[in-house]
């Protein structure tokens, strides 16, 4: 059973991350081999890739993706991919990446047009943050992993600031808590 409905291509601003349960979406340095051997809801992929138009991201998951060699969706989707930097002159260039220097309201712009109708895929835990304070996501989707990272990269890091309530789309009450029960794996020993 899952708790949303399968993500629809309306041209929205989503901000879109795997989680561990403790809020983190990369490890130390972005780190993302800790997601190796978690699975997803069968079709979700697809679904992504069907949806999305573009994609937009931040320099330094951009110069990580590159030293991996890394492709959005495994390499599955091919669009228009926008990294928001500072210093697009000493980044490195790929086909169908573009560099913007710019604020992220005109981001999102150039990421929506781009797109074509189809959902622009925020992939950046600051600039996620920037757009949610702007009021430009539209929808967070995240897929939380049952694993405990206990550091890295948050998804959402704004120390002092009031908390932004969300409303869970889908069914039943959307201001109501998830349930989401683990065990340790391995278990813990049993006790005497």
């Amino acid at each position: 059973m899952y708790d949303t409905e399968p993500q629809t291509a309306g041209g929205k601003v989503l901000w879109h991350f795997t989680m561990s349960l403790d809020g983190f979406v990369a490890g130390p340095g972005h780190a993302m081999d800790w997601m190796t051997g978690l699975s997803n809801r069968p079709g979700l992929i697809d679904e992504y890739v069907e949806t999305t138009g573009a994609v937009l991201g931040g320099r330094d998951g951009w110069d990580l993706a590159v030293a991996s060699g890394g492709r959005t969706y495994g390499g599955a989707w091919d669009g228009p991919v926008f990294v928001l930097t500072h210093h697009p002159e000493d980044a490195t260039p790929a086909d169908g990446v573009t560099f913007l220097d710019c604020g992220p309201v005109e981001a999102v712009r150039i990421g929506l047009e781009a797109a074509s109708g189809k959902n622009l895929e925020v992939l950046s835990p600051t600039i996620g943050r920037q757009l949610l304070e702007l009021g430009l996501i539209d929808e967070i989707d995240l897929h939380i992993a049952p694993v405990l990272l206990g550091e890295g990269i948050r998804l959402y890091d704004n120390p002092g600031a009031a908390p932004i309530r969300l409303h869970r789309v889908g069914e039943g009450d959307p201001a109501a808590e998830i349930n989401v029960r683990y065990r340790p794996h391995p278990p813990a020993p049993a006790r005497a």
